[in-house]
C-alpha cells in the first residue's frame, strides 16, 4: 500500500473564472404559469441561485472552512484489473485509544461532505457512549478521489476500493455506515469481507427484496400480515418516488455520457439536476443558498469532472433491483428508518433476509440522513455499538470506551 499524502482543497483560480464566465453567458428558458415544482426547480430558484453563485457566493471561504473542520488525505489503492486510483478521503480519530474504525460511504448525489456534521458526533470521547474512528472516502470519480478510466467498474471494485483503504489505514477490522450507494457497497463489503475484517454494518437506506414463494412460511405471513400505519405511508412514498422521481435513474443507468456533456459544460444544468433531489429528497430542510452552491461546487470542480460520478448508475443499477443476486450477508446488521427516504420497505422484510440487530424508526428526515439527522442518526450509530447494545465489543479490543 502506498503511504498518505494531506490533502487540501485548492482550486485553482482560472477554475474558478471559467465558472463564473459560463454563469454570465446562462440562458435560462421560459416556464409556465403557476407551475411551482410541479415541471421541477421554480425559474425564480435557478435565477437567483445562479445569481449568488455568480456574484456573492465565496467558494475560497467555504473551501477553507472544509479545509479546516476535515483532515483530509489522498492514497493510492491499487484494483484488481483496474490499477491504481488515487481515492481522496477524511480520516479523523477520536482521542479514545480503543475507538472503534468506522468507514462512511456516500452515494448520488452526496459527496464526503454528508459527513462533516456527524464527525465531531461520532469522534467525541465520553464514558456514556462509544467513540469512532471515522474514514469517508470519496467514491472512485467523486469529489477529489480519481475515477475509473476503463468499464466495468461495478459494485465489487467500489467495496474492493473501500476495504483496502481501512486496511491502509490499519483498521484490519472495522465497521461500516453508508446510505444510498453507501448501502449497496458497504453491504457488498458484508458479504466479501464480513467476519474477518468487516465486523458489523449500519444503514439509512435499509432494502431487501419482497418475500416469495420461495420462502412460503414468509410469503403467507406477508399476505395475510396488515400493514401498520407507517408501513402505509412508506409504501405510499415508494410508490411516488417510483412514479414521480426516479426518471435521473433511468438516463443514468443507460446512457450516462448523454448527461455528461450537459453537466461538463454547463454549470446551470448541473445545478438544476443537484437542486432539484436536495430538495424534494429531504425532509422539508431549509437549504441556505451557499449549502446548495457548497454541495453543487464540489460536483463542478470534482477531479474526474461533473460528468463522471453519475456513471456508477450505469454499472451497479442491476445490484440496486435484484438484492438476492449476490446473496445476503451474516455479519451484524443496523437499520435506521427515515419517514421521507425513497424507498421504505415493510422492515420485516430486511429481518427476513439479514441479521439485524439494531433497528429505529423515526419521526422525521429524509434521504440525506447524514446531512439533515446528524444528531438522530450517530445516536442510532452508538446505541447499537453501546455498552449493552446488540453490537458492543464487536471489533476486538475496540470497544470505543477508554
Amino acid at each position: 500500500m502506498s503511504s498518505e499524502t494531506p490533502f487540501r482543497i485548492n482550486i485553482p483560480d482560472e477554475k474558478l473564472a471559467t465558472l463564473r464566465a459560463k454563469l454570465e453567458l446562462a440562458t435560462f428558458p421560459d416556464e409556465l404559469q403557476d407551475a411551482g415544482w410541479k415541471y421541477g426547480p421554480p425559474l425564480t430558484d435557478m435565477k437567483r441561485l445562479t445569481e449568488r453563485w455568480k456574484n456573492g457566493y465565496d467558494w475560497r471561504k467555504h473551501e477553507k472552512e472544509l479545509n479546516q473542520e476535515l483532515p483530509m488525505f489522498t492514497r493510492d489503492i491499487h484494483v484488481d484489473g483496474y490499477g491504481a486510483l488515487n481515492i481522496h478521503y477524511v480520516h479523523k480519530k477520536s482521542k479514545t485509544v480503543d475507538a472503534i474504525p468506522l468507514l462512511f460511504s456516500h452515494g448520488w448525489p452526496g459527496s464526503f461532505l454528508e459527513v462533516k456534521g456527524m464527525l465531531p458526533l461520532l469522534t467525541a470521547s465520553s464514558p456514556e457512549h462509544p467513540s469512532f474512528h471515522v474514514v469517508a472516502l470519496s467514491l472512485p470519480g467523486f469529489g477529489f478521489s480519481e475515477g475509473p478510466h476503463k468499464p466495468g467498474f461495478a459494485l465489487d471494485q467500489y467495496a474492493e476500493v473501500a476495504h483496502k483503504l481501512m486496511l491502509a489505514l490499519g483498521y484490519n477490522e472495522y465497521v461500516t455506515q453508508g446510505g444510498d450507494w453507501g448501502f449497496l457497497i458497504t453491504r457488498r463489503m458484508a458479504s466479501l469481507y464480513g467476519g474477518k475484517h468487516h465486523k458489523a454494518w449500519h444503514t439509512n437506506f435499509p432494502m431487501a427484496d419482497p418475500p416469495t414463494w420461495k420462502s412460503p412460511l414468509s410469503f403467507l405471513s406477508y399476505l395475510l400480515t396488515p400493514w401498520s400505519a407507517e408501513e402505509k405511508a412508506g409504501v405510499e412514498r415508494t410508490t411516488w418516488y417510483r412514479t414521480k422521481s426516479s426518471g435521473y435513474f433511468v438516463e443514468q443507468s443507460t446512457f450516462p455520457q448523454t448527461l455528461a456533456y450537459g453537466f461538463t459544460d454547463s454549470p446551470v444544468s448541473l445545478l438544476a439536476w443537484f437542486y432539484e433531489k436536495l430538495v424534494i429528497w429531504t425532509d422539508d430542510y431549509k437549504w441556505t443558498d451557499d449549502e446548495v452552491l457548497t454541495w453543487i461546487s464540489i460536483y463542478w470542480f470534482s477531479r474526474a469532472g461533473p460528468g463522471a460520478a453519475h456513471r456508477i448508475y450505469f454499472e451497479l443499477h442491476g445490484d440496486f433491483y435484484d438484492l438476492g443476486r449476490t446473496g445476503y450477508p451474516t455479519i451484524p446488521m443496523g437499520a435506521s428508518y427515515f419517514p421521507k427516504e425513497l424507498i421504505l420497505l415493510p422492515s420485516a422484510w430486511l429481518r427476513k433476509l439479514n441479521n439485524v440487530v439494531f433497528e429505529s424508526h423515526h419521526k422525521s428526515g429524509g434521504h440525506f440522513a447524514a446531512y439533515e439527522r446528524p444528531q438522530e442518526l450517530v445516536q442510532d450509530v452508538r446505541k447499537m455499538f453501546a455498552k449493552g447494545g446488540p453490537a458492543f465489543a464487536i471489533v476486538p479490543g475496540r470497544s470505543g470506551y477508554a
